[in-house]
């Protein structure tokens, strides 16, 4: 048995009718885990659900960001939360049930092997897109292939925010001060991984459509993703191992 601490984080915005299952999947998968939901102040009473959450259960916490939104501004908050919090490994995955919580001892297994990131990927032997359109696959490999010549990586689902990353990876990569507010973090941080030379795995993973609520990954949300890869490539690398990763991107983070 592994004595490291490892912490699941939930970016949320209007996932009141998902985040309940979804926390109790993530530690009946795994008991020794903890979890923290980044909510962005859903108007859907997300946060409420959670801090009921956190009230029965010590492992479920909760943070609140009054002034703003984004999946990647949300993420960047939780690794700084996990580094200051002193867990050894963080594992983001979404919150609306598209993500096995399963799947989750999978990648962290991979990151006791000895990889820095490891990564839920879809298009690998044994992965799988449940309950998406044919138009949407199509898109998801095509972009996929984009992303992979442009950022210059072996990864085969560069767009998966399905990943694992031990406290050396967050720390290398300064990831709790990453750039990208929206989706394009996925892209940012593993083209620092690649520029900082750490391990990386991706291991199979299943993939399903949410059932509930409606998907913030539109068709132009995608497009505006690939259009920011190219320039990615293109910028001066901003890894910088020295920059303290415990710190709140914004006073108007609530903590709870």
């Amino acid at each position: 048995m592994s004595n490291d601490r490892w912490l699941v984080v939930l970016p949320t915005y209007n996932e009141a009718d998902n985040i309940s299952s979804v926390c109790s999947a993530v530690l009946e998968a795994d008991p020794d885990l903890h979890v923290l939901v980044v909510d962005d102040a859903s108007p859907d009473g997300t946060a409420e659900v959670v801090e009921q959450l956190a009230c029965d259960d010590p492992r479920v916490h909760l943070m609140v960001r009054l002034n703003q939104r984004g999946r990647g501004s949300a993420g960047a908050a939780g690794f700084g939360w996990a580094v200051h919090h002193g867990f050894d490994g963080v594992v983001e995955m979404d919150a609306d049930g598209s993500h096995c919580p399963d799947h989750v001892r999978d990648l962290i297994g991979q990151a006791r092997e000895g990889y820095d990131v490891v990564i839920g990927s879809r298009l690998v032997a044994g992965g799988a897109d449940h309950r998406r359109s044919r138009s949407r696959r199509w898109l998801t490999r095509v972009s996929n292939a984009y992303a992979r010549i442009a950022l210059g990586v072996e990864v085969r689902d560069c767009n998966s925010g399905f990943r694992a990353w031990t406290r050396r990876a967050l720390q290398t990569t300064d990831a709790a001060h990453a750039k990208s507010v929206g989706p394009a973090i996925v892209h940012e941080l593993l083209l620092r991984a690649k520029r900082s030379k750490l391990r990386i795995a991706e291991v199979p993973i299943k993939f399903v459509e949410r059932e509930r609520g409606e998907s913030k990954l539109g068709f132009f949300t995608l497009v505006r993703g690939m259009l920011s890869v190219a320039s990615l490539r293109l910028s001066r690398p901003a890894v910088n191992a020295a920059m303290p990763a415990d710190s709140d991107r914004s006073p108007t983070v609530v903590l709870r």
